[in-house]
């Protein structure tokens, strides 16, 4: 059931951003947009309320549970960045805005070192989530597996650190300028 219920905030989530950006857009009403923009982070508190009433409610937790802390953490850590590009991508396509520009060579890497502290943020916040249910719960034999997920969560730190690296080293560079 879980496992549904992140597909859904996932689904639930880029739709509240695409509908916000449609209307700011292409209908033109930017309270509107506003207002729809501001359901991505509702449809995450929906995905918390409903992980903690699935397990208060009695079911052993399993590695869903884990995956929607770590969805709620990138999801909060991320989403305004997201919402950033999107936001981005319709200016450019509706209003004629100028794309952003690609990044290349030691000003990817400086990005990509910038995502790590996010990356770190993320973490955190699934880290919290998974010890408050854990502690909500208060049954170590049920939530035994959230206390498995918290190796992920270093393995997602550990990749995003080594991403950089690999870019800080191997500069991404430009494609070549067809003659």
């Amino acid at each position: 059931m879980i496992l549904v219920a992140i597909i859904a905030c996932e689904i639930g989530f880029w739709l509240a951003i695409i509908a916000g950006l449609v209307a700011r857009y292409v209908f033109r009403r930017p309270r509107l947009g506003a207002m729809l923009l501001l359901a991505a982070p509702v449809i995450d508190l929906i995905l918390l309320v409903l992980v903690g009433v699935d397990l208060l409610g009695g079911r052993t937790a399993s590695w869903h549970h884990g995956l929607a802390a770590l969805y709620i953490g990138i999801s909060v850590a991320y989403g305004h960045r997201m919402v950033a590009w999107a936001d981005a991508k319709f200016a450019e396509w509706f209003r004629g805005a100028e794309p952003r520009p690609a990044r290349y060579g030691w000003d990817y890497a400086r990005a990509c070192w910038k995502d790590v502290p996010r990356t770190l943020l993320a973490v955190a916040i699934a880290a919290a989530v998974l010890g408050g249910l854990i502690l909500l719960v208060g049954a170590p034999e049920r939530t035994s597996e959230l206390l498995r997920f918290f190796p992920i969560l270093g393995v997602v730190i550990g990749i995003d650190v080594l991403w950089a690296l690999g870019y800080t080293v191997w500069p991404k560079k430009a494609p070549a300028v067809a003659a």
